[in-house]
């Protein structure tokens, strides 16, 4: 009788416990198994009671030995969110009771970001930045002196250059500067001075004469080019003043020896330069003259010439350089004039 009055105040008093935790009690369940996802739950949290295990032993004149083996767990979280999900969370919360739900209560709050080392390492590196612009002043202050001593050393060479052959140096230097001169003065006074009517008449005339000479002895420009060049800048010369005016004849009877005598030219031929030269540049009586004979003796040549001598004419031929650069100064001096007024009218404007 005593034995059954104990039995049943043990399981009377675990299921008060477990009633007041709110904890299901089942004393049919066991500590733990396994899912069929192979994961390891925990069973549901209860008081089991083993059982009594009531061995009395057969000592005469002792209260009979109770062993009592009583095996207790509480759930460790909500059944509904699955569990623990991983180690580090179960040995973390180990034997802790407390809801998911309630979990983010217990977090430690932030601690407040600390300033002051920044402050300390602002500091050293304002020095140390203050170190790297005062090294790389050293370097400059190098550089600079590397550079001096190089450019030292190129004044001393160019001295030594200059002090050995300093006068043919010079003479260069200033041939090559008058000549930029020179042409920048030509080219100014082709712009602003270019008489384009009297080119006009000049290159009217002079491819009178030289049509002429084609039409009675074929090819004669092309056979002689440079000697049409040159006959051209004699004539030029001759207007500007450059040279007298017996000299200007010595050339011409000079440049008509030369096709006649050395070259072996007809007579059209070897004239042809001259008279061009004087139609174009000569006083009116002269270009009457010059036209006029040049004419007539290429009327007596084309009479006397025999059907042997006569030759195929080359139709793809360059003008005369002389007519070519006289056609250029007009159109020079035409162009500008037309800019210069354009210009003009946009500023009135």
């Amino acid at each position: 009788m005593t034995l059954l009055a104990l039995s049943s105040s043990l399981s009377s008093s675990s299921s008060f416990l477990c009633r007041n935790s709110r904890v299901p009690f089942s004393p049919s369940s066991r500590l733990s198994y396994l899912n069929g996802d192979n994961k390891l739950t925990l069973a549901p949290p209860q008081f089991l009671n083993a059982g009594a295990s009531l061995r009395c032993f057969g000592v005469p004149g002792k209260f009979p030995t109770v062993r009592l083996r009583v095996s207790t767990k509480c759930e460790k979280g909500n059944a509904q969110n699955g569990g623990i999900e991983d180690e580090a969370e179960r040995f973390a919360r180990r034997e802790s009771t407390m809801p998911d739900r309630f979990r983010y209560l217990t977090k430690e709050a932030p601690d407040s970001p600390v300033t002051w080392p920044w402050f300390v390492a602002l500091g050293f590196l304002m020095y140390a930045w203050r170190a790297v612009l005062f090294e790389l002043s050293n370097w400059r202050k190098a550089a600079f002196a590397i550079l001096g001593f190089v450019g030292d050393l190129l004044k001393f060479a160019l001295a030594l250059v200059f002090h050995f052959i300093g006068d043919p140096i010079t003479s260069l230097i200033s041939l090559v500067e008058t000549a930029m001169y020179s042409i920048r003065a030509f080219y100014s006074g082709i712009v602003a001075y270019t008489p384009v009517r009297e080119l006009t008449t000049v290159i009217l005339l002079a491819s009178s004469v030289l049509a002429i000479g084609e039409a009675v002895a074929p090819n004669s420009i092309s056979k002689q080019p440079y000697v049409v060049t040159i006959a051209g800048l004699v004539g030029y010369a001759a207007v500007q003043s450059y040279i007298s005016e017996p000299f200007f004849w010595t050339v011409l009877l000079g440049l008509y020896g030369y096709s006649r005598l050395i070259k072996k030219r007809d007579d059209v031929t070897s004239a042809l330069p001259s008279a061009a030269v004087l139609a174009g540049v000569g006083e009116p009586w002269v270009r009457v003259v010059a036209i006029t004979g040049y004419l007539a003796l290429a009327m007596y040549h084309n009479s006397t010439k025999t059907s042997s001598e006569e030759e195929r004419q080359n139709l793809r031929r360059a003008p005369p350089m002389p007519l070519l650069a006289a056609a250029l100064a007009i159109g020079v001096r035409l162009a500008a004039k037309w800019a210069g007024y354009r210009h003009l009218t946009w500023m009135i404007v």
